[in-house]
């Protein structure tokens, strides 16, 4: 306990003021005092501080009185944060809401300022959602209906059940690209499987952003890199379509290494179109950008 004793006129004498620390019992004293007013302040950790007054005689010795001190209300400021993963979580969610024209899924495009690193677990949930949307079925069964007029792959024949063989190897290849190339890979090398929106800079810089952005991604630890897990997905999706499509219809490492090439020409395509024109066109985006 802290106890400071002011006597006399204090604006005319600092000299006066005084301090003492009482001992672990709580006594306390104060020698060579002057005569006249003083004021006791009384302050110890955790209790509220307490004055006392009185006038000290000349040759008196004043004892105080027994002082009992009243616990602090504790004011107590608590500072709450969200975690790394919270705040990725809640980006996923504004980002599951991206929509073309309202209703075609944008999910694998950022348009936060501060985009947060993925768990892998946040990487396979988002690979999910985009496999299982009732458009990516409706997109697929376009692209099967495509095929079947052109007669692609026409060792699937025609009919239902050409339709339906060309309806699986389609769905196969878009559900094995986006696991292994926005998933698997990416949690295995480390890698932000999403398009980083630019938005700003003249359209030459951004056009080769978006073209760049094929090859190159940012890693979990916010740096740019080789988009290793984009190159080998693609591969990897390609080699398996091998295994599903009609035997007349492979070629082999030549088919696999065209469909790479086809995937990731595609891919800068989609990012040049994401780059100036899909943020207009996707519901949400504009919301999501204007946060504070």
């Amino acid at each position: 306990m802290k106890l400071a004793v002011t006597g006399g006129d204090q604006s005319q004498d600092q000299s006066q003021n005084r301090e003492v620390v009482s001992g672990a019992d709580g006594q306390f004293s104060f020698a060579n005092v002057a005569p006249g007013a003083f004021q006791l302040s009384i302050t110890a950790a955790g209790f509220a501080p307490q004055t006392s007054s009185g006038t000290l005689l000349p040759g008196e010795i004043h004892n105080i009185p027994q002082i009992a001190l009243a616990v602090a209300i504790n004011i107590t400021d608590v500072s709450v944060s969200l975690s790394r993963i919270e705040v990725a979580e809640a980006q996923i969610k504004d980002e599951e809401q991206q929509r073309v024209f309202g209703f075609i899924p944008n999910f694998y495009v950022t348009y936060d300022p501060h985009p947060v690193s993925l768990t892998s677990k946040q990487k396979f949930e988002l690979a999910w959602k985009t496999s299982i949307d009732p458009v990516t079925f409706a997109i697929v069964g376009g692209i099967a209906g495509i095929q079947q007029a052109d007669n692609d792959f026409s060792g699937y024949g025609q009919g239902v059940q050409g339709y339906a063989k060309r309806f699986g190897s389609t769905y196969a290849n878009l559900f094995a690209g986006t696991f292994i190339g926005s998933a698997i890979l990416p949690s295995l090398l480390k890698q932000d499987p999403r398009y980083f929106y630019k938005g700003t800079g003249s359209v030459r810089d951004r056009t080769f952003y978006a073209i760049a952005f094929a090859v190159v991604c940012k890693g979990d630890n916010g740096r740019w890199q080789v988009n290793y897990s984009n190159i080998l997905g693609s591969l990897a999706a390609g080699a398996l379509s091998n295994l599903y499509y009609p035997a007349q219809n492979r070629n082999g490492a030549a088919l696999t290494f065209e469909n790479t090439a086809i995937g990731i020409g595609a891919t800068a395509a989609a990012n040049i179109v994401e780059e100036f024109f899909i943020r207009k066109l996707s519901s949400n985006a504009n919301r999501v950008n204007s946060k504070p």
